[in-house]
């Protein structure tokens, strides 16, 4: 499976994309949120001369995809000049903005003035009761709505971000719909990761995952925006099995899934908290340094983690012996996650790789009759 996996980039030395976490602050109450935000700015957050030098590290890189997310980026007042800073520099970049009053049309408008390249708003139900209870605050849509309308109207272009649950992915066809409908240029569907909010009843199981995988093939047939997912590797792994069984060709909206082929926690991706701190993913909370002592690029290359992380013969169980280990990997924040080891096997994942034999298990052998 090698030859899906991006040969132009190296992922030792640079990623594909950065995501700042610029502050925490929302006024959303989302029951998945990854951050656990709150609404008030955290003390120790990035000051704006830190945050123009934490853009000047990136940009070392070379032109990775540089995302603002939070919590809200617009409780930042400096938002604006961080943008515009981002896009001094060469960055393309990305704004994922929370859907509040903060959110205006006035807004939106800057984001585009700023030189932004795309925004990105969170849809998690196809209307206002289904998305506003997961978001937790009233009007949550409707503004979600406005704001990819608004966005549409002055050719800024957009992505929406749709996280899976069990509250919402019987309900996949609808919100694909509603994306179609705004023009959006990608739909990334999240797969949850059980940290900070998240509750575990809420999470898919292992064969549910390959049915939202089977709904999302079937929507990429028909799709006009590209369709990515976000800690569910083995998307990827289903995508190759399903377009050799059926001799298909990789439609547009598969294209993203195919450059981003080997992407995962720490390869390819890195993301610093609103204080600094140095992630393999914003849902792997282990922390490889921090940006006001450390060098940013530094530390993705040669950090012991991140290289831990790169190295595909590094994990364990069928992740470690399955033959599309390059091409997916497995989620390393679900498996720490679930079991304290970001190396063990995506505990998400049904696929038996071509001669695996799981170990077996004394306690279960001890049971037996």
């Amino acid at each position: 499976m090698d030859c899906l996996v991006r040969r132009e980039m190296n992922f030792d030395q640079a990623p594909l994309i950065v995501i700042w976490e610029t502050t925490q602050a929302c006024d959303l109450a989302c029951v998945h949120c990854r951050a656990s935000a709150a609404s008030q700015r955290h003390r120790s957050e990035l000051t704006t001369d830190e945050a123009y030098r934490l853009l000047d590290r990136i940009r070392e890189f070379g032109t990775p995809l540089m995302v603002f997310t939070g919590g809200d980026p617009l409780k930042r007042p400096d938002l604006p000049l961080l943008l515009r800073r981002s896009v001094a520099l060469g960055l393309r970049t990305n704004v994922s903005p929370s859907a509040t009053p903060l959110l205006t049309r006035q807004a939106v408008q800057e984001f585009k003035d700023c030189g932004v390249t795309r925004m990105a708003i969170s849809l998690d139900g196809p209307n206002a009761p289904s998305h506003d209870e997961f978001r937790g605050v009233p009007g949550t849509y409707d503004r979600a709505i406005d704001a990819l309308e608004d966005a549409r109207l002055i050719g800024l272009e957009t992505q929406l971000q749709t996280t899976v649950t069990r509250r919402n992915m019987h309900s996949l066809d609808q919100i694909a719909q509603i994306a179609a409908a705004v023009n959006v240029r990608m739909w990334s569907v999240f797969f949850l990761v059980v940290t900070g909010r998240a509750l575990a009843g809420d999470d898919l199981m292992a064969e549910e995952y390959e049915r939202v995988f089977e709904k999302l093939y079937e929507i990429s047939q028909w799709a006009p925006f590209d369709v990515k997912t976000t800690e569910a590797m083995h998307y990827r792994r289903y995508l190759a099995r399903r377009n050799k069984e059926e001799g298909a060709a990789v439609t547009g909206a598969q294209g993203t899934v195919w450059r981003t082929a080997g992407v995962s926690d720490g390869r390819g991706f890195v993301f610093i908290s609103h204080t600094g701190e140095i992630y393999p993913s914003g849902f792997l909370p282990v922390s490889a340094g921090n940006v006001r002592r450390d060098s940013l690029v530094e530390v993705y290359r040669n950090s012991s983690l991140f290289r831990i992380l790169r190295d595909p013969s590094g994990r364990q169980g069928k992740c470690g012996a399955c033959e599309y280990t390059n091409l997916c990997g497995g989620s390393r924040a679900r498996a720490y996650a679930a079991t304290g080891d970001y190396l063990a096997e995506d505990p998400r994942c049904i696929y038996q790789p071509t001669g695996f034999v799981a170990p077996r298990d004394p306690a279960i052998e001890r049971r037996q009759p």
